[in-house]
C-alpha cells in the first residue's frame, strides 16, 4: 500500500494526513464515524486513487506487468510508484526524508486512536520496516511477500518486484509524468474545499 504517496499529497493539516494515511483501511460510508477533517482526508484518499484509476499513465504502467499479476497489478505499482517517490526523495519535498517520517509518525501517533485497531498494530511495521525499505527494490520485494502472505487467498505478489526491476526506466518516466499531474489534483481538491485550503508541501 502506497502510504507514503497518499501522505506527502496530505498538505500540512495533521488530521488531514492521519485519514488519508488510513483510508486503505476504512471502507464504506463516513457519516460522523470520525472527527471531520479526518473524514475529509480519507475522502481525499478516496478521490486520488480514483484520479489514478482514470490516469493514462497509471494504467500505462499497470500495463507493463505481466498478464500473470492480474488485478494485483494495480497494487503493485502502487508500491512500486512509492519506491521512486523515495529513491528521488529531494525532487519532491524539501524536507529530508528522515525529518519527514519522524515527524509523520508522531503525527500519527498522537491521532493514535482514531486508527482502525488492525493499522494500530502495523504502524512500528510501516514506519520502522517498509518505508524506510522502498528505496531499494528489495525493500518493494520483502512489502510485497508481506502482503502476499496477509491475503487469504492465493496470490502471485510474491517475487513481484522482478516487474519493477524489468521495466525500471519505463516505469519510472511514467511515475515522472503522473506525479506532478497528481500533485496538481490534490492541491485541487485541498483548494476547492474551504476546510481543506492547505497547499500539499511539495517541489519540483
Amino acid at each position: 500500500m502506497n502510504f507514503l504517496f497518499h501522505m506527502l499529497l496530505s498538505g500540512d493539516d495533521d488530521q488531514i494526513l492521519v485519514g488519508n494515511f488510513m483510508g486503505d483501511f476504512v471502507k464504506g460510508p463516513l457519516a460522523e464515524r470520525f472527527p471531520e477533517r479526518i473524514r475529509q482526508g480519507i475522502n481525499l484518499h478516496r478521490k486520488i486513487d480514483s484520479f489514478a484509476s482514470r490516469s493514462e499513465l497509471f494504467q500505462q504502467s499497470r500495463r507493463r506487468l505481466d498478464l500473470h499479476y492480474g488485478l494485483y497489478r494495480g497494487v503493485m505499482i502502487d508500491l512500486f510508484y512509492d519506491h521512486f517517490l523515495v529513491a528521488e526523495w529531494d525532487n519532491w519535498s524539501e524536507e529530508s526524508f528522515d525529518s519527514y517520517l519522524n515527524r509523520s509518525r508522531a503525527i500519527i501517533t498522537r491521532l493514535n486512536d482514531e486508527l482502525p485497531e488492525r493499522l494500530q498494530q502495523v504502524v512500528p511495521i510501516i514506519f520502522d520496516e517498509l518505508l524506510p525499505s522502498y528505496g531499494q527494490v528489495s525493500g518493494i520485494g520483502s512489502a510485497l511477500t508481506r502482503m502476499s502472505r496477509r491475503l487469504k487467498r492465493a496470490n502471485p505478489l510474491a517475487g513481484g518486484e522482478v516487474e519493477l526491476e524489468r521495466h525500471y526506466e519505463a516505469l519510472r518516466a511514467d511515475f515522472h509524468g503522473f506525479m506532478p499531474q497528481v500533485r496538481s489534483f490534490s492541491d485541487e481538491m485541498l483548494n476547492s474545499n474551504p476546510a481543506m485550503n492547505i497547499i500539499s508541501p511539495l517541489i519540483g
